[in-house]
């Protein structure tokens, strides 16, 4: 079995859904060793997540954003942390929801994302930094 294993530091980003697939796939040159196994991605923050959705149609990007502001407003007086502005305790909140990781199978050395599906990352910060991800793969 092998194991692979690449931190990835993702520029910053605006506050929204991002379509961040080919920056991970260019991220892994030893991808096609590997033609079964298993890709865990990790994002190492707690306002910000990682989601598989979409990836054709813009506007759903835009819906999710939408949904998100709504289900989890800013400015809500009973928010306690507010430390860094407005935006802190509703983007920690969206990122447990949403969750730090996925896992996409891999098969014949590509991961097997679905024909319309893409990794986001799911930016919850106004005022955005640069993001780390760890991204582990094993398989045969």
């Amino acid at each position: 079995m092998k194991i692979h294993q690449q931190m990835i530091r993702l520029p910053s980003k605006k506050r929204g859904f991002h379509i961040i697939t080919n920056e991970i796939v260019h991220s892994l040159p030893w991808l096609h060793e590997i033609k079964t196994g298993v890709c865990h991605v990790f994002i190492q923050h707690t306002s910000a997540s990682l989601a598989i959705n979409e990836n054709a149609d813009a506007t759903v990007r835009k819906d999710f954003e939408m949904f998100f502001n709504k289900t989890v407003p800013e400015n809500d007086s009973g928010y306690q942390h507010d430390t860094e502005g407005s935006d802190d305790m509703p983007a920690h909140l969206k990122a447990a929801i949403l969750g730090s990781s996925v896992l996409i199978p891999i098969h014949k050395g590509r991961l097997a994302l679905g024909t319309w599906q893409g990794i986001y990352l799911c930016e919850h910060r106004n005022n955005s930094r640069q993001r780390n991800l760890i991204v582990t793969a094993w398989g045969e």
